[in-house]
């Protein structure tokens, strides 16, 4: 599903638009330019404003009827006040594309004032992501039933010209970003590890990146015994390990690599899951959609720097073959697992594909994974988990979440957590027990990236919603396509 997004300057006097959005933060006015708008409306824009029926709150929002031609409806929204700029616009912008699909305008106009290059590709992003539906699976309304899904949007905004980079950039970010939720939301049994093969050699064709896809045979000689642990309870089903390399810097120059978990689906394995809400374990493969929507992004956007992405797929089910607490198995980098929990199984497929990335010589790695729940009890649905021993490496993790609105929140990682995963049996065990669990999960995975600069992401709370959040509906919310993406722009200036 795509969107064609332009900019323009603001002629309200000439603009033909079936619904125009006045983004306006708290105080709105009335001012010079808007008075063609408010005779549009025969003068409800003023009143509005004059009466503070509308006062510009974060979300608030306010439909005023426009006229038979030119702006035919005008759709208030709310930026609040004390949000940095871009994080303000993007968000507007989403609830006001969301708002326009609702009423099946087919397209919009969006005005929020004076935009600099980054702020119009804020604009741009919240766009495509209100725009953004997954109707695949679902029967066709009668034709007298439906609306127009949002298909174009024009930004407003004084010298629009110069405007074109921060257009383009929010075109290709919200194409990731689309890339991203459209797996999400897919079902465990649409989407699975073939699939995201598939889409990743689809990603390699449009931008010319190499693209490497391992299978269970390619695993078994490499010793990935920590991946295949977790793959042989469905030996129906050939888990993948997929490298797409975008190769668009200088050769001296060590890549980046982002590196997603892709569980197309979680049951929880021997340990299995409580059966309520057991469906949203098709989220669990959220890292590896983030994964493959920046790495769309990254080649759209043609970056002049070197990035691997890296994505271990697979499911996790009870089977007779199956993993079983208790088990010990060998890993890629030749250290011993021993299995405590097989509802853990995250980290056992990362812990391969992490020593696997450390082949590429990378300057830094950073994965994301729907780990824990118990950084969902800790941060809430609010901030990614971000973990990592790199002081430096960590706080360019965390500047890239604040810039890209996707934001992150550091937790320790000292000695003592470590001290929780030792095994009676084996190198190290999985599961360091119920306290910390976020903490531990991150201490265990970094036995395996030793050595490389690497930090840890748990998306578990951010990836996706099991609530409508207002601005999107229920489901995936496409991070952490825009924290790499911003991470990657950054080492590539």
């Amino acid at each position: 599903m795509s969107i064609k997004i332009s900019a323009q300057n603001p002629d309200f006097a000439a603009l033909n638009t079936p619904l125009l959005v006045l983004a306006m933060g708290t105080k709105p006015q009335l001012t010079r330019e808007l008075s063609t708008v408010d005779k549009a409306t025969g003068g409800a824009l003023g009143r509005a404003l004059k009466a503070r029926d509308f006062r510009g709150a974060r979300d608030e929002v306010l439909f005023l009827g426009g006229a038979a031609s030119g702006i035919r409806r005008v759709l208030l929204v709310g930026t609040g006040k004390g949000e940095p700029r871009t994080d303000a616009v993007r968000r507007a912008a989403t609830l006001a594309a969301r708002r326009a699909g609702q009423l099946g305008t087919g397209a919009l106009a969006f005005y929020a004032g004076a935009l600099d290059g980054r702020s119009a590709e804020a604009a741009v992003v919240g766009l495509m992501a209100g725009a953004w539906h997954y109707d695949e699976v679902r029967t066709p309304l009668p034709k007298e039933e439906q609306r127009a899904p949002v298909t174009s949007g024009v930004v407003l905004a004084p010298r629009a010209a110069s405007l074109a980079r921060g257009i383009e950039a929010g075109v290709a970010i919200g194409e990731g970003q689309a890339l991203a939720r459209t797996l999400g939301m897919m079902p465990g049994n649409l989407c699975t590890p073939e699939v995201l093969a598939r889409t990743a050699r689809e990603i390699a064709r449009r931008h010319g990146m190499k693209v490497t896809v391992l299978g269970r045979a390619e695993m078994e000689k490499l010793g990935m015994g920590s991946f295949l642990a977790v793959a042989q309870g469905a030996p129906h089903e050939d888990p993948k390990l997929i490298v797409l390399e975008h190769r668009k810097g200088r050769k001296d120059r060590r890549p980046v690599a982002l590196v997603g978990k892709g569980l197309c689906f979680d049951s929880g394995g021997i340990s299995i899951k409580p059966a309520a809400s057991m469906e949203w374990m098709k989220y669990d493969m959220c890292g590896a959609a983030g994964v493959l929507g920046a790495m769309e992004t990254i080649g759209r956007l043609g970056l002049a720097v070197n990035v691997v992405g890296l994505v271990g797929s697979t499911t996790n089910m009870p089977s007779g073959t199956a993993m079983k607490p208790g088990d010990v198995v060998k890993s890629h980098s030749g250290k011993y697992i021993e299995i405590i929990n097989t509802d853990a199984e995250g980290r056992l497929v990362l812990a391969d594909v992490l020593s696997y990335a450390k082949g590429f010589k990378p300057a830094a790695v950073i994965d994301a994974a729907t780990l824990t729940g118990a950084c969902i009890i800790a941060l809430g649905h609010t901030a990614t988990g971000v973990l990592g021993a790199d002081d430096t490496l960590v706080q360019e993790v965390l500047d890239a979440g604040e810039r890209s609105g996707q934001r992150g929140w550091r937790l320790p990682m000292w000695d003592e957590y470590k001290a929780l995963l030792r095994s009676e049996v084996a190198d190290i065990k999985h599961v360091g027990g119920r306290p910390a669990g976020t903490i531990t999960a991150a201490c265990f995975l970094s036995e395996f990236i030793e050595g490389t600069p690497w930090v840890h992401l748990d998306v578990a709370g951010t990836a996706f919603s099991e609530t409508d959040l207002g601005i999107i509906p229920a489901g995936p919310t496409g991070v952490p396509v825009d924290l790499f993406v911003e991470f990657v722009r950054g080492r590539a200036r």
